[in-house]
C-alpha cells in the first residue's frame, strides 16, 4: 500500500459508514410505515352494531360495547382496517359492516347510483352541443345594438358624468 491509499482509506471507510447508517434509516423509516395503525373511532364509523343496526359510533348497547372491545383488542395486537373488518365479519356475520349483498337485489344499490351518473352524463353530451349552438345564434343575431331612447340616453350622461 502506498501513501495516497492510507490517507484516502479513512475518508472511503467513512463514507461507506455514511452510506450503511442511511439505508438503516431508510428501512427503519419504511418498515414503521409499512403498515399504518388504525383507530377505534375510524373502524367504528364503518361498522353496524349487530344489534341495534346502527353505526357503531352512536350505538350505546352491551353488544355495541362487546363489539368495541373486540375492535380494541385487534387494534391492541397491531390488525389493519381490513383484518379487523374481516375478524369482524367472521365474528358477527356480515350483516355488521353494513353493506348491501354484491349479488340479487342488493346489487341494485351499487348499479342504480352508477347507472344515474352514465344517464347523467350522456343528456349532457346531448344537450352540450344545441346549447352552444344556440348561444352563438343569439351572439351573431345580437351583434347589432339598438341605440338608447332619449331618456335612457341622458340618464346614461349624467351617470357617466357623475364620474368623470
Amino acid at each position: 500500500m502506498s501513501v495516497g491509499d492510507r490517507q484516502s482509506s479513512p475518508t472511503l471507510i467513512a463514507k461507506l459508514s455514511g452510506l450503511v447508517a442511511l439505508c438503516a434509516l431508510l428501512v427503519a423509516t419504511s418498515a414503521s410505515g409499512a403498515t399504518p395503525r388504525t383507530s377505534l373511532p375510524v373502524i367504528e364509523r364503518q361498522v353496524m352494531c349487530v344489534t341495534c343496526k346502527i353505526p357503531l359510533n352512536v350505538a350505546q348497547s352491551p353488544q355495541s360495547d362487546r363489539e368495541r372491545a373486540f375492535i380494541q383488542n385487534l387494534i391492541d395486537q397491531g390488525e389493519g382496517e381490513a383484518e379487523i373488518k374481516n375478524a369482524l365479519v367472521g365474528q358477527y356475520g356480515p350483516a355488521v359492516l353494513g353493506l348491501p349483498a354484491a349479488k340479487g337485489f342488493d346489487l341494485t344499490a351499487y348499479l342504480v347510483p352508477l347507472a344515474v351518473v352514465i344517464a347523467l352524463l350522456l343528456l349532457l353530451l346531448a344537450l352540450l352541443p344545441r346549447w352552444r349552438r344556440r348561444a352563438k345564434e343569439q351572439a351573431a343575431g345580437s351583434s347589432v345594438l339598438e341605440p338608447l331612447v332619449g331618456s335612457d340616453a341622458a340618464r346614461l350622461e349624467a351617470d357617466l358624468a357623475k364620474f368623470d
